[in-house]
């Protein structure tokens, strides 16, 4: 079940709004086949192990147990049941880590594959199952994305120099900034608030890593933002979360939401981004925008960087995870990297 594990995260970042899934087959003890969820859309765990199977291994499959980190789905989607080619192949046994809570399965699979007269194990290494494909069950039990909160600050507290006058900070270094779009690859989406797009003109894509471009979001509440800014530079899908939609404002691939009012922008934003299948946010600021979603517990997982080595005695506040402890500590070239988890 740890090469299970093991596999699964090598779709990291390309299989949502699908978990992550890594299968094992063996016979006598040695494996003769194994496979991972590569891609949405594409084969599921079991599919790609059961293929891999040499064609001299394919009678060993009657004796076999196939080992799974999340329970076989019952249901068509894009793919067929994979349970029903468990049961196909003829496979006696089935060791899975965990159920898959997903409406459309919910013990389904298992169900299936135990009427079928297949020997059915759960729970094996389920927590470490579980927390591979956090954001996948927080998305399926409280019907709205992950969240993950981030944000670096300097040694004395402060997210920004602009309020006093100065200038943007760099407080990243080189190689966090690279960890931080890794981070922006295995998220499906990207918010910021107004006052970053308008200060920093960030694009929100990705080019210090290889992946998946996520979806970029901005809250535009009165729209201030100007077509000619880079998140509306139509190279990749951008939503524009606003009390005031202007018609024919922006250009391509940028699509205007309306939300009532600063009191319910956060729940409406996140039913929408639940309605469209995202099912992880990269919440980056400003610091405003990040507060809000804390203040309003709506929060799962905050990565909070330190520079040691920079102070700057006055500008922005960072904000503040009161009564949370950091469940993790580590270095990133040179720079302490907080996890707090919910």
């Amino acid at each position: 079940m740890r090469r299970c594990l093991q596999l699964a995260r090598n779709g990291n970042g390309s299989t949502s709004p699908n978990p992550m899934v890594g299968a094992v087959i063996v016979c006598d003890g040695r494996i003769i086949g194994e496979g991972y969820h590569i891609r949405a859309g594409e084969p599921h765990a079991e599919v790609n192990a059961v293929r891999s199977v040499p064609e001299l291994d394919r009678a060993l499959l009657v004796r076999s147990t196939i080992y799974v980190s999340l329970e076989p789905c019952s249901h068509y989607g894009k793919t067929p049941p994979c349970c029903d080619l468990i049961i196909s192949v003829g496979i006696p046994r089935v060791v899975i880590a965990t159920t898959d809570f997903n409406s459309l399965v919910n013990g389904g699979g298992i169900e299936r594959m135990r009427a079928a007269g297949i020997d059915v194990t759960v729970g094996l290494f389920a927590e470490e199952a579980r927390w591979l494909n956090k954001k996948f069950f927080t998305f399926h039990k409280l019907h709205r994305p992950y969240i993950i909160l981030k944000w670096a600050h300097t040694a004395d507290g402060f997210i920004d120099a602009r309020r006093s006058g100065g200038k943007a900070l760099a407080i990243s270094t080189k190689g966090s900034f690279v960890a931080m779009h890794k981070l922006r690859s295995e998220c499906d989406a990207i918010l910021v608030g107004t006052n970053t797009a308008l200060l920093d003109n960030p694009s929100l894509t990705i080019c210090e890593w290889c992946g998946r471009q996520p979806l970029r979001l901005v809250v535009d509440r009165e729209s201030k933002l100007s077509p000619s800014l880079n998140l509306f530079n139509g190279t990749h899908p951008t939503i524009v979360y606003t009390n005031n939609p202007v018609p024919d404002k922006f250009g391509k691939n940028v699509e205007q939401i309306k939300v009532d009012s600063a009191e319910k922008i956060l729940p409406a934003i996140l039913s929408h981004l639940a309605s469209i299948k995202v099912g992880s946010l990269l919440v980056e600021g400003g610091a405003a925008l990040l507060q809000s979603f804390i203040d309003a517990n709506l929060w799962d997982e905050a990565r909070v960087e330190c520079n040691p080595n920079l102070t700057i005695g006055d500008g922005v506040p960072a904000p503040q995870l009161n009564g949370w402890s950091h469940s993790e500590e580590s270095l990133c070239f040179g720079n302490k990297i907080s996890l707090f988890v919910r």
